[in-house]
């Protein structure tokens, strides 16, 4: 049996286990999947025990990501530019740090909800960690551009520039977002762990198509956006099991269906 988990602080809330332990089955893969706590600031330890009784991989979720991403050896691209890691693969003594997060989003958005990204104007809110893991695999898509608006503007201008040499890019306050409507926007803000929405233009959100990086409730974006005319309200569902099914394909060379997984965890 292949030992496999997920590191967090708090982790009892983890869907993950239920997630793979569904791709494993479709796979036929025999593996065992825990939800490790590991106390704050004793990650890399416990990383260690779990790699020394035979861990082939683990996931990595809040507050970790950074500390996964200092305990790596080697880093795919997607890890590299996002700065964070979420899945570590154990390949004798190296541990290949990868972030799905953005990988997990795309497929979301592309396979499950047939949104074509090429040329769209996206429009995303927050330029924190969540914001740094997505941009990547959006700016491969090719969209027209992505605009980053944050509360500290030049948060949100020196994100765009980090990644403009991968394409059109551009930063500014919260406060700039104007009354047009743009084709997607995407709530990468921590405002709705904290119950708030951004304060921004609510003409935005006309015939756009809304996307809260949260799931598993009503959040006050999602409200919002509806309130708004928007084209399309979507949570966050999606792309944690499509992230998991990256990090699962990662691991085990095999590609397990989400579209059953995502539907079983809706009901």
């Amino acid at each position: 049996m292949d030992k496999y988990g997920v590191f967090g602080n708090p982790i009892k809330h983890s869907l993950s286990p239920t997630i793979h332990t569904q791709f494993a089955k479709q796979t036929g893969i025999n593996i065992s999947y825990d939800k490790i706590l590991a106390p704050i600031n004793e990650f890399s330890s416990s990383a260690r025990q779990f790699i020394n009784q035979g861990a082939k991989g683990f996931n990595v979720t809040v507050p970790f990501k950074l500390d996964a991403f200092k305990l790596a050896t080697k880093l795919t691209t997607n890890a590299q530019t996002a700065g964070a890691v979420n899945t570590i693969k154990v390949d004798g003594q190296t541990l290949i740090g990868e972030n799905t997060d953005g990988i997990g989003l795309v497929n979301d958005l592309v396979k499950n909800l047939n949104i074509n990204l090429k040329d769209k104007v996206i429009l995303i809110l927050g330029a924190g960690g969540a914001t740094r893991g997505i941009l990547l695999p959006l700016l491969k898509q090719r969209p027209k551009r992505i605009m980053i608006a944050n509360r500290t503007t030049s948060k949100a201008i020196n994100l765009a520039k980090d990644f403009s040499s991968h394409g059109k890019t551009c930063g500014f306050g919260l406060e700039k977002v104007k009354h047009e409507p743009v084709d997607i926007i995407i709530n990468a803000t921590s405002a709705s762990l904290d119950g708030k929405m951004p304060d921004i233009a609510n003409g935005v959100a006309n015939g756009s198509i809304c996307y809260d990086l949260m799931y598993g409730t009503q959040t006050p974006f999602m409200n919002w956006a509806q309130k708004n005319n928007a084209k399309m309200v979507v949570d966050g569902l999606g792309m944690l099991v499509e992230q998991a099914a990256a990090a699962f394909e990662f691991w085990t060379g095999k590609q397990p269906g989400t579209q059953k997984v995502i539907a079983n965890l809706r009901s």
